[in-house]
């Protein structure tokens, strides 16, 4: 059976049908993956079974794995970081972001596989940050090119090690990552368009700018982020894989279930922004 791809909405994401993520993959079938991941930004696989191995090779399929640069507390495989939540309102997955931007190189992409689901809710929803950008008028396009952005691990940290996710040291922490500048908008290595680079999670301020100047920029941007036509959402299953491109989308984890929900994360190391 070919790969068969189907866009879930006009600006992003794909349900992808004719391939088994748990079986071994030729190079076509990974060049024809990719190609539908670089143009949808987000894949979506169902009706498989998985095991936490073949998650792995499947990522490995599309570079090399990120081990977490922090892990959680509730195991998993080393290049796996494994998310268990009950009560998830206020863990930090529950705002736009990308994945690890407080790191000099953010990762890549993700592969993601829910092993456990509550019996209501936990969806996870996409927004594509090209679409966010090209919504933009020109006139604040021009403005925002340029700019560089602080990204710290602290504030996200903070809340991981006071809910019992993480036990790190914070001096440990700041020292292994300091903070980093990165573009405001980002071109995408690889398809070339450009894709705004920001999140509230990791951003603290725009480099170089009044703090109260910074504070507006940014608060228009997260604002402008949430628009529904940039936007896709998908229902998990027990049974589904989700590959997506952490530079150029956004994702978040609806926070509306209050029974365990347990999440295979693997990450593909990423390069430095431009």
């Amino acid at each position: 059976m070919a790969l068969d791809v189907r866009p879930v909405t006009g600006t992003i994401g794909a349900e992808v049908l004719g391939v088994d993520p748990s079986q071994s993959l030729d190079d076509g079938t990974v060049d024809e993956i990719r190609k539908a991941w670089l143009d949808h930004l987000v894949l979506f696989f169902r009706n498989i079974d998985v095991t936490p191995e073949q998650q792995i090779r499947f990522a490995r399929y599309f570079g090399e794995i990120q081990p977490p640069p922090l892990r959680t507390q509730h195991g998993g495989p080393p290049e796996m970081n494994v998310l268990d939540q009950t009560e998830p309102k206020g863990d930090g997955a529950d705002t736009w972001h990308n994945d690890s931007t407080f790191a000099p190189e953010p990762p890549m992409g993700s592969v993601l596989r829910v092993v456990k689901l509550p019996r209501v809710g936990g969806d996870t929803c996409f927004a594509s940050m090209y679409a966010a950008y090209e919504a933009l008028t020109p006139t604040m396009q021009r403005h925002i090119e340029g700019l560089e952005a602080v990204h710290d691990i602290i504030p996200q940290l903070l809340v991981a090690n006071e809910r019992g996710h993480t036990n790190v040291d914070l001096d440990e922490a700041r020292r292994r990552f300091p903070p980093v500048r990165h573009p405001v908008v980002r071109t995408h290595p690889e398809t070339g368009r450009k894709a705004l680079f920001v999140n509230s999670n990791h951003t603290t301020h725009i480099y170089g700018v009044p703090r109260s100047e910074s504070d507006h920029i940014l608060a228009l941007l997260y604002d402008h982020t949430k628009s529904p036509e940039f936007q896709c959402r998908f229902r998990w299953d027990e049974h589904s894989l989700i590959f997506l491109d952490n530079r150029s989308c956004q994702h978040y984890a609806v926070p509306d279930y209050h029974e365990r929900r347990i999440l295979h994360r693997v990450q593909l190391k990423g390069d430095r922004p431009y």
